[in-house]
């Protein structure tokens, strides 16, 4: 079954996710974006690549002028300045120009990567998020932020660049192995506790149908979680308020990321980084003892950490330090008020973010 969500930018339509089981409608949905004297490029991985590059050929060549392929190798290390420049030069020998297009097709890297190469080459060019995660289809692929890291440092340099259309084909998600499938579902279980107690409550209740990967349930979540993220999005684009609510658990989480220089996926440091933010909250006094643990507990049936061994403390409180999410030297941090309802807090000490961190460390009583 289709199902469509239209996104405002600035109260007015700016593009559309579309979510399906399979691409037989990609190429209705890339015609209305008027192709067919455009040149498109499909930038993706040396993972996604060989499954579904003839795939997304045999669909786009019907209804665009000339179809491009670059694929880079696999990866967060690959997320950088070196890979933009090299997609810029085949861009560039392809003689691509403004009313060209790109396609993402793939997971998060490949989408911003691709997304920020948009907002950068010729001053902006079109292009189209084609979502292969759950991570990507429940988050990065939607609201326009597109970056790369920087010497290690998450998503340091980026600009805002809404896409022209997300399509959003859920049976992608059957090839992704069990790490890289609940690799996303931190994100998914961020947005119910952050802005949807029931969207919190649904998740739990289908566990054994998501863990399945059962179609009809895939879809569901997935729009689910863009309704949340589409909400947030078209009131505060360019994070300037209430978007920066969709960070809970990324604060600790980007900085253990790179502590340990990215071996970790980012939805295991997403779902670590909540854990040690919903600690926070109950040390506030602002979630009930029985919520933290609640909170805590319930990203064990998806295959998540909830403990990190080997952590030095004073160095992940450093790396925060260096969150590009950091004002005037105090560090926005999402708490919860309640399952369901987060707000911003700018008043976490360093000795709260210590006991934060040191309650995901692994001990014995964990087990």
């Amino acid at each position: 079954m289709s199902q469509r969500l239209e996104v405002l930018y600035n109260r007015k339509p700016c593009y559309d996710i579309v979510i399906e089981q399979d691409f037989n409608n990609l190429s209705d949905e890339i015609s209305k974006l008027e192709c067919s004297n455009k040149k498109i490029c499909i930038i993706t991985d040396s993972i996604v690549s060989p499954i579904y590059k003839n795939e997304l050929l045999n669909v786009l060549e019907p209804v665009c002028k000339n179809v491009y392929f670059y694929c880079f190798t696999s990866g967060e290390e690959q997320k950088n300045l070196s890979t933009v420049n090299n997609i810029y030069s085949y861009l560039i020998e392809q003689h691509f120009d403004r009313k060209d297009i790109l396609l993402a097709l793939g997971g998060g890297v490949v989408g911003d990567i691709t997304g920020f190469v948009a907002a950068t080459y010729l001053r902006g060019i079109d292009y189209i998020q084609v979502p292969t995660t759950l991570l990507s289809q429940v988050d990065s692929s939607i609201g326009g932020k597109t970056g790369v890291d920087y010497e290690q440092y998450k998503n340091m340099v980026g600009a805002f660049k809404m896409p022209k259309l997300v399509y959003i084909n859920v049976h992608t998600l059957s090839t992704l192995d069990d790490r890289q499938f609940y690799n996303g579902f931190a994100e998914a279980m961020k947005h119910g506790l952050i802005k949807d107690a029931m969207y919190y409550e649904w998740l739990l209740s289908n566990m054994y149908e998501i863990c399945e990967r059962e179609p009809e349930t895939l879809e569901e979540l997935v729009y689910k979680s863009c309704q949340i993220k589409k909400a947030v999005v078209e009131k505060d684009p360019l994070e300037q308020g209430d978007r920066a609510l969709l960070n809970f658990g990324h604060t600790i989480g980007h900085a253990i990321e790179r502590y340990k220089n990215f071996n970790l996926l980012h939805g295991e440091c997403v779902a670590l980084g909540c854990v040690a933010a919903a600690f926070i909250s109950w040390k506030k006094q602002l979630l009930s003892m029985d919520e933290y643990y609640e909170v805590r507990d319930m990203f064990v049936p998806f295959n998540l950490p909830i403990s990190i061994d080997e952590l030095n403390v004073a160095e992940v409180i450093n790396i925060t330090k260096s969150d590009k999410k950091m004002e005037q030297d105090t560090l926005k941090f999402v708490l919860l008020k309640k399952i369901g309802k987060a707000v911003i807090d700018r008043t976490v000490t360093v000795e709260e973010l210590r006991a934060g961190i040191e309650e995901i460390i692994y001990n014995d009583e964990m087990e």
